[in-house]
């Protein structure tokens, strides 16, 4: 394969995020489910609040329906998961029909999630396809640059979404270890001082999450 297009590269990218986004997002959302139906149902503002996504909601039950299944809803899972097919079609010549196949597979059942009385069961579904998709990516796709692109998209927005959630510092290590084993492997360019300060926040015995934000979102070069 020749060279990659600014404009695949970018998609390339953004389709590791959206797909981590939506796949880490559904496992956050089941295990607050529960307690939005029975226990706390006002439990959702501190869902929003700990990803950061501005409060649009007027009910629990409002959340669940609008958050996971609302087009409309820019913040929404199935949002998300419509720009990781979107890029993911276009993508066909890079990645492979059957790499495609899975990002379709997790929107069927998402679909079929919107109108089920069990929406789990089928949330569950579009995981083990975006972890089908991953798996075959890595296997089907011959160019490593662009499975280290899609790796790096999927990274980026687990330590993102890592340092929102407060994670414990072991977690916090490992997604930048494995960020900075990575990215260099890439074309992509991105600021080696935004990278080494990553390495020294998560080594802190105190995390500074809010500035590991900052320092990710704003690892690559314009």
């Amino acid at each position: 394969m020749g060279i990659i297009s600014v404009e695949n590269t970018d998609r390339l990218y953004w389709l590791g995020r959206y797909s981590e986004r939506v796949y880490t997002t559904i496992r956050l959302f089941a295990a607050s489910y529960d307690s939005m139906i029975d226990l706390y149902l006002n439990s959702y503002e501190d869902f929003c609040k700990n990803l950061d996504i501005p409060n649009i909601y007027t009910s629990g039950e409002n959340f669940i329906e609008r958050y996971c299944f609302d087009e409309q809803d820019p913040n929404s899972i199935y949002s998300n998961l419509i720009r990781a097919y979107d890029n993911c079609v276009t993508l066909r010549e890079e990645i492979g029909s059957e790499t495609v196949s899975y990002i379709q597979l997790a929107m069927y059942a998402m679909n079929r999630a919107k109108v089920s009385q069990s929406p789990l069961i089928e949330l569950q579904k579009v995981m083990d396809n975006l972890l089908a998709f991953w798996g075959i990516a890595d296997d089907n796709i011959d160019s490593e640059n662009v499975r280290n692109i899609i790796k790096i998209g999927k990274r980026v927005e687990r330590l993102d979404l890592y340092a929102r959630l407060h994670m414990p510092q072991t977690e916090m290590r490992r997604e930048v270890d494995r960020l900075a084993g990575r990215i260099p492997r890439t074309c992509l360019k991105y600021k080696k001082e935004n990278l080494e300060m990553l390495k020294t926040l998560v080594e802190s015995p105190e995390i500074n999450y809010y500035e590991v934000v900052l320092k990710v979102e704003d690892l690559l070069e314009d």
